[in-house]
């Protein structure tokens, strides 16, 4: 598996617009989002804007966070997005955790996703975060899973909006 975590740039906006009009076009198809929030709360097609917003830089509303994307070296690819929240407020304490993440839709399956994590926990040590909550609800086996093969321990369930989140976290002290 020869991948890393690259930040975006302009070398890579085709490549990121490929990949998210396949989500895009997965998440209507299947009546479904499986999505992760940073990659989308802005409109990719005005790239600019997109870069320059991607991440939070500031405490507010949002707290600041890294969002890196997964690189296929030898295909020159996109496979998926992952977004580390430097800190927690009490909202993704109880729900979203250190970390967001998926893989677009045609490369699932692939162990990409216990792969992408594992590289996201060094960046989380490079920014000081040594005990790092993960989250998926309970239905996501293939979430589940990632999180458990990187370590993950769970600590309970809680509901959200109807559904079942398992709360995980992992403790790169112990790595």
């Amino acid at each position: 598996m020869n991948v890393k975590l690259i930040k975006l740039s302009y070398e890579y906006e085709n490549e990121l617009k490929e990949m998210l009009d396949e989500w895009v076009l997965y998440n209507k198809t299947h009546d479904t989002d499986t999505s992760p929030y940073a990659i989308f709360k802005n409109d990719y097609h005005d790239f600019k804007y997109y870069l320059d917003n991607l991440e939070v830089k500031k405490d507010g509303k949002l707290v600041p966070d890294s969002v890196f994307f997964l690189l296929d070296l030898d295909r020159n690819k996109l496979l998926g997005a992952i977004n580390i929240r430097h800190k927690l407020n009490d909202y993704l304490l109880q729900y979203g955790g250190h970390i967001g993440d998926g893989i677009r839709p045609s490369e699932r399956g692939k162990g990409y996703a216990t792969k992408m994590i594992s590289l996201a926990l060094d960046e989380c040590l490079r920014l000081g975060i040594t005990k790092v909550l993960m989250t998926c609800n309970k239905s996501n086996v293939a979430s589940r899973k990632s999180i458990i093969n990187n370590g993950g321990i769970k600590e309970n369930e809680v509901l959200e909006d109807g559904e079942i989140v398992e709360r995980y976290w992992i403790d790169l002290k112990k790595s």
